[in-house]
């Protein structure tokens, strides 16, 4: 399932267009068995927290290892997305192989990210231990893992976004302005416009 969504900028803001890409890891949710709901809880952050224009470009793939690094390589190689965040297949069952995916594809790893999402997720489930989320960069893209479930996404997101927009500044990438209210995104003095 491949879609795209655009927003314009909100009044006021000072950011430049920033591409997204959404990759939603599942065998059941890729078949049809049953609606995607950590896709559009993304989504819906982005749309809540994003003041610059964005589009976003969604898939939603079966896990499987080659696939999901093909879907990451397009998103990237092809469609110039600036931050990448998938959703699903970091456990450790067998077929959760979304961090290898990553890994293969990303040239350098930014291991604060999984690190920073786990601690977040011990706050509200001692099962976050078994998440093996990471986050890395491919070329000037950043990619990185959420977990599957729309409220664990929120929960994490809400928080492990506000490092991001001063991640793709150090990467030459867009300003990206943020709704303070909803992410109040750090960067150092003299960074912000």
């Amino acid at each position: 399932m491949d879609q795209e969504t655009s927003r314009d900028g909100r009044d006021g803001h000072v950011g430049d267009s920033v591409c997204l890409g959404i990759v939603t890891v599942s065998d059941r949710a890729s078949e049809g068995v049953y609606v995607d709901e950590g896709g559009p809880a993304i989504l819906s952050f982005f749309d809540e927290a994003i003041k610059s224009p964005w589009t976003t470009h969604y898939r939603c793939v079966r896990d499987e290892q080659e696939l999901i690094e093909s879907t990451l390589k397009t998103l990237v190689d092809d469609f110039g997305c600036h931050v990448i965040v998938t959703t699903g297949g970091t456990g450790p069952a067998s077929r959760d192989v979304t961090p290898e995916a990553t890994i293969a594809v990303c040239d350098r790893m930014m291991p604060g990210f999984g690190e920073q999402m786990r601690s977040i997720s011990l706050a509200y489930v001692p099962t976050a231990i078994l998440s093996r989320q990471v986050g890395g960069l491919r070329g000037s893209s950043l990619i990185f893992n959420l977990p599957g479930r729309p409220k664990a996404i929120r929960e994490t997101i809400d928080e492990i976004w506000r490092s991001v927009p001063y991640c793709v500044d150090l990467m030459n990438g867009p300003y990206m302005d943020m709704e303070t209210e909803v992410c109040d995104a750090f960067r150092p003095k003299g960074a912000s416009r």
